[in-house]
């Protein structure tokens, strides 16, 4: 079985999720970065958990953003 090329983004849509995706990575720097400050406290339970929550969707953020510019890099002209 073969799987259909996937088509090309054109470039001008291609911007601008490259420019939605940079301003996403931003978001996430802060939140990672206050993760990071907030881990330097002694957080007692159950804040300590949410902590862990958060990180652990700021991981998969992180991730699916990664993807999402990995995808837009493979699936635009040069």
């Amino acid at each position: 079985m073969t799987s259909s090329p996937t088509p090309q983004i054109p470039e001008e849509l291609a911007l601008e999720i490259r420019r939605l995706a940079h301003e996403l990575s931003n978001a996430l720097e802060i939140i990672v970065q206050t993760g990071y400050l907030l881990g330097m406290a002694e957080l007692k339970p159950p804040a300590d958990e949410w902590l862990r929550m958060l990180e652990s969707g700021t991981n998969k953020a992180l991730d699916t953003n990664l993807q999402l510019r990995e995808y837009i890099k493979r699936n635009t002209p040069h």
